[in-house]
């Protein structure tokens, strides 16, 4: 018997083609999961589409966004496409938000000064738009002069989008306990970070007059499983190879250990990485680093890595599938769900 689940959720990147995703999300919507989020971290896949695709053809499931960013699309222009998902699928939207990366956000032209404040001046103002209120502000980042979502013939009333911020660092972390409705925690982690993260986002919700508990915590989880633990590794040891290229200071706050960091940035020189750099920094990379970072291994391995997030803070699991067989996944960690 498993060890049970209480809340899940599924995360969809680009690894499939979105006609399976839209299949995927369809099962676990049967098999009792809450959520499907859709990520836009790279040049790879726009979130927008897929959340349409899937909310068109489910009925229960909540659809998020996993994380969509506060730099290239504009306030009123955000509220008015998280409007129209809202109109396609009521009480389902899931607003995710994060501050994006670099070196992606400068090869594009955008400089990310002071996050922080533009994240928080963004949110601010999207609020007050869900709430279909007018809205004036002059901030620093944010210019708008008295505008609203401009509904002339549809529902008047306030949109119900849960705001989540994205957020990895420190500083973020704090910024969503004071002012989102909850925080979308990152993959790639360890639940030795989950630790550190919860106190940073517990300050953040004290200043703020709030406690913990008010703010949701679903984190993206990297799952590989197969009943082929070699196999499950090898699966999930090309995308930890990129992480740690990219992200190095995730991976100190995880406690991998810096030595094997430098080993791998020496592979991966940049971004976006080679097929054969990857290749080769796979190599280097031991299976108990990624057991660390990761739900890798049979369905009972994959269950008890996840729960070890739980007892660290988040409070659903939002999978991320590796493995070949993304059915085996769904249904096995559904096994015990609550419904």
């Amino acid at each position: 018997m498993g060890i049970g689940l209480e809340r899940i959720a599924l995360y969809m990147q680009d690894k499939h083609p979105i006609e399976d995703e839209i299949r995927y999300a369809k099962l676990a919507e049967e098999l009792g999961y809450e959520a499907v989020w859709f990520a836009e971290s790279r040049l790879a896949r726009d979130a927008i589409v897929p959340m349409a695709a899937v909310a068109a053809v489910t009925d229960g499931i909540k659809i998020g966004s996993g994380v969509v960013n506060n730099w290239t699309r504009n306030v009123g222009l955000m509220a008015a496409t998280f409007s129209t998902l809202y109109e396609l699928a009521p009480g389902r939207v899931l607003l995710g938000i994060g501050a994006w990366w670099d070196p992606l956000a400068a090869k594009v032209g955008i400089r990310r000064n002071k996050p922080l404040k533009a994240m928080r001046e963004y949110v601010t103002v999207l609020r007050r738009l869900f709430d279909m209120e007018e809205v004036t502000f002059h901030g620093e980042f944010i210019q708008v002069d008295g505008i609203r979502l401009d509904v002339v013939y549809g529902e008047q009333r306030s949109r119900d989008i849960p705001i989540y911020i994205g957020a990895t660092g420190f500083k973020m972390l704090e910024l969503a306990g004071g002012i989102a409705d909850g925080v979308l925690l990152n993959y790639l982690v360890s639940p030795r970070y989950n630790e550190i993260a919860m106190k940073h986002l517990e300050e953040g919700a004290r200043r703020a007059g709030r406690e913990l508990e008010q703010i949701d915590r679903p984190q993206l989880i990297v799952c590989s499983m197969d009943y082929d633990e070699d196999k499950a590794l090898d699966n999930a040891k090309t995308l930890v190879a990129m992480y740690i290229a990219q992200q190095p200071h995730i991976m100190v706050a995880s406690g991998v250990d810096e030595g094997l960091l430098e080993e791998v940035r020496r592979i991966i020189h940049g971004w976006p990485a080679t097929i054969d750099e990857v290749r080769r920094a796979k190599e280097v990379i031991p299976d108990d680093v990624v057991k660390l970072l990761t739900a890798t291994g049979t369905p009972e391995e994959c269950r008890k890595r996840i729960m070890g997030y739980l007892e660290k803070g988040a409070t659903c699991p939002v999978v991320y599938p590796l493995g070949e067989d993304v059915e085996l996944m769904l249904r096995e960690l559904s096994e015990g769900l609550a419904r």
